[in-house]
């Protein structure tokens, strides 16, 4: 596990071998704070723990101290090019600041953001994206390479550092999953300041799901990692839900049910499909840690269901439904999604009662 120095962002720390947060950015116009707000109340039931939200002009950033105290979770300002925007955002309450110091202008445009953020304690993020590397960068290297992408946060890096300022935290991330994860391994190996990862312009539905996927799961199994947002095109709220599935998969947190279910063959004689969409559907606002088993056939599914908290294996038209590697019950397939959730309600009372 890497070792990084522990900047906090709000009441969220990051780094120093804290747990990995979710992020996500809101889609809406800033400026419409309604919707703005109604849409970081959806993320943050979902379950996300720092919200970015796009301060384009002045209009927006003048939102932000109205956003900031309709909302529970940190909220991070992404400014580019106006330096003014920067301060007004920090004046406005906002926890943080997604910026480049390199593309805000005079030097001391910079002085006067950091003397702003060091006031209040306000970290920022260097977000470097390989789509907007400068030509010098690009030509140098011949396009948008691992090394451009860290030289570029370098340059970035140094000049908070020149003016004494290391509340920092940084992001590499470019579309392409190998150019990302080496540029991260890169950096790593020259500076300690907490990484903010994720697959930038991920995509959509399964595509931006595997990309994010596999990119953010070999950065964090090399223990690359502090804080992360899934990017999909689409509504953020998909982004925690992915967020929270690959943590999940790598033991890095437990919080809400994990389910297993089989990928169905020839051997199913049931609506496997149907009845795990169910189920997953009814544990969807769950928080509960719990792992649920839905298997369709006698080769695999009674060994998976008994090790599950809760498990159905299927057979024939009917199945047996587990509880701790007990059969508490012989269910008829029009009965099974019913009695999984009642062995699962129960499962979850006896959690909270014990």
């Amino acid at each position: 596990m890497r070792s990084t120095r522990k900047i906090t962002v709000g009441g969220v720390a990051i780094g120093g071998g804290e747990r990995v947060s979710v992020q996500s950015m809101t889609n809406t116009d800033t400026s419409d704070i309604d919707s703005t707000v109604s849409q970081i109340e959806a993320l943050t039931e979902a379950g996300c723990e720092i919200v970015r939200v796009a301060v384009p002009d002045m209009r927006a950033a003048n939102c932000l101290g109205e956003i900031k105290k309709r909302t529970k979770i940190p909220l991070i300002a992404d400014i580019h090019f106006d330096y003014r925007l920067a301060i007004k955002a920090i004046e406005e309450g906002a926890d943080g600041l997604r910026l480049n110091p390199g593309n805000i202008g005079a030097r001391y445009r910079v002085e006067e953001v950091v003397k702003a953020a060091s006031e209040k304690n306000i970290p920022i993020r260097i977000g470097v994206n390989a789509g907007s590397l400068t030509p010098e960068l690009l030509s140098k290297y011949g396009g948008p390479t691992a090394e451009a992408m860290v030289e570029s946060g370098l340059d970035h890096i140094r000049i908070l550092e020149e003016l004494d300022y290391r509340e920092i935290k940084v992001s590499l991330k470019a579309s392409n999953v190998p150019v990302t994860v080496e540029a991260y391994h890169l950096l790593a190996e020259k500076v300690d300041y907490p990484f903010h990862i994720g697959i930038s312009e991920a995509g959509a539905g399964v595509a931006g799901t595997v990309k994010s996927a596999v990119g953010i799961g070999v950065l964090l199994y090399s223990g690359l990692g502090d804080t992360m947002r899934v990017s999909l095109t689409g509504d953020p709220v998909q982004e925690i839900k992915v967020a929270f599935e690959i943590l999940k998969s790598l033991r890095l947190r437990d919080a809400g049910p994990e389910i297993v279910s089989c990928p169905t063959c020839g051997r199913c004689k049931i609506d496997l499909v149907n009845i795990a969409a169910d189920v997953e559907e009814a544990l969807g606002g769950m928080k509960d840690k719990i792992t649920v088993a839905i298997m369709g056939c006698v080769v695999n599914g009674p060994g998976e269901a008994r090790e599950a908290d809760v498990g159905l294996a299927g057979g024939d038209g009917v199945g047996l439904i587990f509880r701790k590697g007990v059969t508490v019950k012989r269910v008829r397939e029009d009965e099974m999604r019913d009695a999984l959730m009642e062995e699962v309600k129960k499962f979850v009372e006896e959690i909270k009662s014990a």
